[in-house]
């Protein structure tokens, strides 16, 4: 019996300091930044309620026990645990499918389309300067290759996007000449459908490399699939700091293009 209760015990501490591991990953944009998105905040309520069921598992297990044994209650506990299992296989699935467009190579000398991200006034995001890091080492890899910038400006921004980016690309060795800007976006589905017609009209190369960091790849290669484009990845890195919260916001953005296909 002691040493049930101590198994019991451990586990409900491994929970509480998983859920408090999380919990300070996912505030952390919050603090740092005044990030808060769809990600950080299913992150914050997922570990708070781990950390509320390790404080107070044997309350928790005599109510669940009860359930139970009520029919009624049997029913929505078998729909919530199908619906916990559905999540953590989707979860699984889509990390994959993240994973594996990281690795899809551009074709040498492909047209850089740089997916914009939030600017500060006229000084880029931590995310959108990663992007921008990734895009000069891909131009500088790929001298003859050119590049479009792409984002418009949102309206705490002084500044278009792929302003901030042809500005950070130029101060940093590229040549204004293999800039093109495409500032009129606001998403990404707009970052890759106008970057297009700039393509298009200056008859750049239609093979193009995606410069975003590596959770957006796959979404973005969604799109770009169903505008007939063909791709590669070129991934920025991603703070391990905001990793969690661009992370949790991107399942949401790919079950969104999921829906939308079907």
């Amino acid at each position: 019996m002691k040493q049930q209760k101590m198994v019991v015990n451990l586990l409900r501490l491994f929970l509480f300091l998983s859920g408090m591991a999380g919990f300070m990953g996912f505030v952390m944009p919050l603090v740092k930044r005044r990030i808060l998105n769809i990600g950080n905040a299913a992150g914050l309520a997922v570990c708070t309620v781990l950390m509320l069921y390790a404080l107070f598992m044997p309350s928790f297990n005599r109510v669940l026990g009860n359930w139970w044994h009520n029919r009624v209650g049997k029913v929505i506990l078998s729909i919530i645990g199908l619906g916990i299992a559905a999540g953590t296989v989707l979860v699984i699935v889509i990390s994959v499918c993240i994973i594996r467009a990281v690795y899809v190579k551009p074709a040498q000398n492909a047209t850089a389309v740089v997916l914009g991200c939030r600017v500060y006034g006229e000084r880029p995001s931590l995310v959108l300067t990663q992007r921008m890091d990734a895009a000069i080492l891909y131009l500088n890899e790929n001298p003859d290759a050119v590049c479009v910038a792409s984002g418009g400006q949102g309206q705490d921004e002084d500044i278009s996007e792929a302003e901030c980016i042809f500005r950070y690309l130029v101060e940093n060795g590229i040549a204004p000449k293999r800039v093109y800007i495409e500032d009129q976006s606001t998403s990404t589905r707009e970052n890759l459908a106008f970057s297009y017609q700039i393509i298009q009209e200056n008859n750049l190369s239609e093979e193009i490399a995606i410069v975003t960091n590596e959770f957006h790849e796959y979404r973005a290669g969604i799109i770009a699939d169903r505008l007939g484009f063909s791709y590669g990845a070129v991934p920025a890195k991603t703070a391990r700091w905001l990793l969690p919260t661009y992370y949790a916001r991107e399942l949401f953005g790919v079950l969104y293009e999921w829906f939308k296909i079907a």
